[in-house]
């Protein structure tokens, strides 16, 4: 398994408001998706002009008001998804997982209480 991007992320129930704040100290959204599989998240990418990234998504599943964690791709999901599985880590989804044609994700919550949004991008 080969880790291709590693920032943070926050996951939140206002995405808008969480991503106003960053407005403020610089970043800019680069890219923004809606809808994004059965859990319908809204994810907004972020970049400030030194080259810091940051992933804001929008999530009516998470059990707070924010979540701030972070944001791995890798190139094998299955893989890092067993490993992490195997050192205790909980998918937030249960049993599912964010299946879409451009990518496979599970946010994952570490024994110590931290998440990774653990993602894969499919290439065609």
């Amino acid at each position: 398994m080969k880790i291709t991007t590693f920032n943070p992320q926050i996951i939140a129930k206002d995405a808008e408001a969480v991503i106003r704040d960053f407005e403020a100290l610089g970043f800019v959204r680069t890219h923004e998706r809606e809808d994004v599989g059965d859990f319908h998240v809204k994810a907004t990418r972020m970049k400030d002009p030194n080259g810091f990234f940051l992933d804001v998504s929008q999530g009516a599943e998470i059990p707070m008001d924010a979540l701030v964690g972070i944001r791995m791709n890798v190139d094998d999901f299955e893989e890092a998804f067993e490993k992490l599985k195997a050192q205790g880590f909980k998918n937030i989804y249960g049993d599912d997982v964010i299946d879409t044609p451009s990518s496979r994700s599970a946010v994952m919550i570490s024994p110590n209480g931290y998440a990774i949004n653990l993602i894969e991008h499919i290439k065609d």
